[in-house]
């Protein structure tokens, strides 16, 4: 499928703002170039370009997801790849055995743009289907040494509502409360403001039997409390 690839890319060369390029990069703090391409544009580059060029199966799709993550000359080569992974008509193709590319976005991404669009759109929706398989996992990045993995175990259930694992969500947060980073902090904050539209008196709780939280994941959980 290095057709579909290879079109993404020409696609991302034909719609590339020399002018916005910078400006992106310098938001992002990313070593690696933009094109420039806005996300509605990269949005119309993808869904013209899987029109012309569908993957026909699964494997077809990872094979396409990686070239486009691995490949990348642009960040949003990066961009184009979780999209896809995410896109309509091929959401549900992704399972639990793609845990493993994830944890290689997560890790080689380390950075909230890509991090917070792998946990809350593709990890999620795994978690979610696949409880059984992909909560254990979930519990390891939780501790693991990386920040972002433990990131995403924090904010995979953002969409999750009424599904919530609370235990889950417990967990990993406690694991990350000693934590100083920011990301983390900020991180462990939006998890439970967007938990507390669901179940406020849960955190509530939570927040008041936790001391230790940072003033700053205070702040967020309790905004709209």
């Amino acid at each position: 499928m290095s057709t579909l690839a290879d079109a993404l890319r020409a696609g991302l060369a034909a719609g590339a703002d020399p002018e916005a390029a910078p400006v992106m990069q310098a938001y992002m703090k990313s070593d690696m170039p933009f094109r420039g391409v806005p996300q509605p544009v990269r949005a119309r580059i993808l869904r013209e370009c899987v029109q012309a060029a569908p993957p026909p199966t699964p494997g077809a799709l990872a094979a396409v997801v990686d070239a486009l993550w691995d490949g990348a000359e642009f960040r949003e080569e990066r961009y184009l790849a979780t999209a896809l992974a995410g896109y309509r008509g091929y959401a549900r193709w992704p399972d639990a055995d793609w845990l493993p590319r994830y944890r290689h976005w997560v890790v080689t991404g380390a950075w909230w743009d890509h991090v917070d669009e792998i946990a809350s759109r593709l990890v999620g929706p795994l978690l979610r289907a696949e409880p059984v398989r992909v909560t254990p996992v979930m519990r390891q990045w939780a501790t693991d040494p990386d920040p972002w993995l433990r990131r995403t175990a924090i904010l995979c259930q953002l969409q999750s509502k009424g599904d919530t694992d609370v235990d889950l969500l417990a967990d990993a947060i406690e694991a990350s409360l000693k934590d100083e980073g920011f990301f983390l902090r900020k991180g462990i904050g939006w998890a439970l403001r967007q938990h507390a539209r669901t179940d406020p008196l849960w955190v509530r709780e939570f927040v008041d039997t936790h001391p230790e939280l940072s003033p700053l994941s205070r702040k967020e959980a309790l905004k709209h409390l």
